[in-house]
This record gives C-alpha cells, structure tokens and sequence, in this order.
C-alpha cells in the first residue's frame, strides 16, 4: 500500500512538506519555464541539511545526475535522484535571489526565494540558523568555455518533472523562483507541483 499527496506552490512562494523515508517526491513545472529552488532537511536533526557544496565534493560533480545521490553536511546521503523527464539542466551553484539583489536592480519590496524559504521553515516550526544553498530545479545557467555563468530561460516545458527519492526523514521545501525581471522564467512566475507517494504501513 502507498499513500499520495500534492501540494501545489504558487508563483513567488515556497511551502515546506513532511517527507517520510524511502518516499518519491516529484516535482512537476506545471506551465513551463519555471525555476523551483529546492532543500531537504532532515526531520530528526534539522542541523543536517542537503548541501550544495558537499555534494560537489562527494560526486564530483557541478550539476546533478539521475541515479546519483545529495549529501549533508558530513556526506552522508539524504536525497537521490531517481528520474528526470526535463531537459536536465539543474543548477547547484547559485545562493536563492534575495532582496539585495533585486535592490541592485532598483526593485524594492521583491518577493524572493531567500525570504520565502525562511517563511516555510517557520510554518514548519523549523529555525535554521543559516538559510542553505538550493538545488536550482531547471535552472539553465551552464557555464561558458570561458567560465562564464549565464542564466537562461529554464528549458523545461509544461508537465516536465523531477523524483527524487527520500532517503531519510525530510522537511522537503520548495520555492517557485520569484525572477521576473530577467529570462530565467521566461518573464513570468508560475506554479510547481510537489506530488509525494509515501510507502504504506
């Protein structure tokens, strides 16, 4: 028996969702071009978290890989991805926007992911001390022969999807990238799905 849910993050928000181990979690670009900026954090010991940088290390790796796993802090597996139906551009070198950022760009009182990361934990009743680097689903931000990073349009369509599969207990939080004013969601923000299917009692 398995049980499933879906919860759905509107555009220029993010929601935290409880994850049991051993779950596939999926997240789906309902309309195409969106960016999701994605953590998981360990529901028994919160001070572990799915890091950027160790993962790096650990798979040698810039961008993920289907059939590879995302390590915490001391390396050790928390989350591994299972099946990519999108184009595979993923991106796991840029913090969440902020509100510096858009104020560099004259935009005040932005929504962003730092901040709406920050309100998902606190209505998940989580208090982290730092706010992680995400995983950047379907950010297309390869870079150039000459190291240069350059944000495209996320080159995901409508229905494109990504599951990974939980490999301890998790907080899975998900933002919908709130960039508006530069192409990496094609100009406009839009929702994105997180369907989970729990394994059963």
């Amino acid at each position: 028996m398995t049980s499933s849910s879906e919860t759905v993050v509107a555009p220029q928000s993010g929601r935290a969702v409880p994850v049991p181990r051993g779950s596939l979690v999926q997240v789906v670009d309902l309309e195409g071009h969106q960016v999701g900026d994605m953590w998981a954090i360990d529901r028994a010991d919160p001070s572990r978290w799915l890091s950027t940088a160790h993962t790096r290390d650990r798979t040698e790796r810039l961008f993920p890989k289907t059939g590879t796993a995302f390590t915490d802090q001391v390396g050790a597996p928390i989350l591994r991805l299972v099946a990519d139906t999108s184009p595979g551009m993923h991106d796991m070198l840029y913090p969440p926007c902020n509100s510096p950022l858009y104020e560099s760009a004259g935009l005040f009182d932005h929504p962003n992911c730092h901040d709406n990361f920050l309100t998902a934990v606190s209505e998940a009743g989580l208090t982290l001390p730092v706010v992680p680097d995400p995983v950047n689903l379907f950010q297309n931000s390869n870079p150039g022969p000459d190291g240069s990073l350059d944000v495209g349009v996320a080159a995901s369509e409508a229905g494109d999807s990504i599951t990974f599969e939980a490999l301890r207990d998790l907080w899975f939080v998900l933002t919908s990238c709130s960039v508006d004013n530069w192409p990496t969601n094609d100009h406009r923000c839009t929702p994105l799905a997180i369907r989970v299917t729990a394994p059963g009692a």
